[in-house]
C-alpha cells in the first residue's frame, strides 16, 4: 500500500484522518484526526496503524 500526502485513511482503531506529511519513505506519517476544529489533533503513526486508504489524492 502506497500512502500519499493528503490521502484520507482509516486507522485500525477506527478513526479516520488525513495524511499531512509522509516521513522516512513510507515509514511514518503525520495524520490529522478528529471531527472538526474543536478536536483536531495531529498524530504520528506508522504504516502498521493504517487499515486502508479511503480516498487517494491525485498528487
Amino acid at each position: 500500500m502506497r500512502i500519499k500526502e493528503f490521502d484520507t485513511i482509516k486507522l485500525k482503531d477506527g478513526r479516520e484522518g488525513d495524511v499531512m506529511e509522509v516521513l522516512g519513505g513510507q515509514d511514518q506519517f503525520i495524520v490529522t484526526v478528529g471531527d472538526g476544529p474543536h478536536d483536531w489533533e495531529d498524530i504520528v503513526i506508522s504504516i502498521d496503524d493504517i487499515e486502508k486508504v479511503i480516498h487517494s489524492s491525485k498528487r
